[in-house]
């Protein structure tokens, strides 16, 4: 009974909202409907808010505006660390430029400072490492040693099977080998 009175509100408020963009003029026979709705139902006038979806996504964007500025306001999360303990990383690091942040942690601590590996590892200095060769230069730099090799059979008009052996250059595109035998098994000549 009431999955029945609930679709009939839902269909009700959908053509209203379907029938004009601004706000909705009740007809005759839409305020019929309530009044029978109501000697139905007791909670009708929960009903009669019509709200477009726009309203809602508004709605939910101010929330969670609200909110986000609410969540902000309380610190989370460790202390920060102070100015002198991270030049002392620096240094460490700028002195040291073997020595890994494990390293780096444990000197800290020997000088009573505790910071976690993550921390320091976060704050010491980062050498940049040269750039790795990519495989098109790699491919530049040898294509005059590199050389390709394919093995590939050949169907003839008489139904006979030719196997080629070809290799090439890639630097000249010069062909350096080649053999054509009509037997698989016998070595090419």
């Amino acid at each position: 009974m009431f999955f029945s009175i609930y679709a009939l509100k839902t269909c009700q408020r959908k053509s209203l909202r379907n029938r004009s963009l601004r706000r909705p003029k009740l007809r005759r026979r839409d305020r019929l409907f309530w009044v029978c709705l109501s000697r139905l139902w007791k909670d009708w006038r929960d009903a009669l808010i019509i709200i477009k979806p726009d309203t809602v996504i508004k709605w939910h964007r101010e929330g969670f505006r609200l909110y986000g500025r609410w969540k902000s306001k309380t610190p989370i999360g460790r202390p920060p660390i102070d100015k002198e303990i991270r030049e002392l990383i620096r240094r460490i690091s700028r002195e040291n430029p073997l020595w890994g942040a494990p390293r780096i942690q444990s000197e800290l601590r020997l000088l009573g400072f505790n910071v976690t590996e993550k921390t320091v590892a976060k704050y010491r200095v980062k050498r940049a490492k040269p750039p790795s060769q990519t495989w098109k230069t790699f491919l530049a730099d040898h294509v005059n040693q590199i050389a390709a090799i394919d093995f590939f059979t050949i169907p003839t008009i008489d139904f006979r099977v030719l196997c080629c052996f070809i290799v090439i250059l890639h630097g000249r595109s010069k062909i350096v080998h080649f053999n054509v035998t009509d037997h698989r098994y016998r070595r090419a000549a």
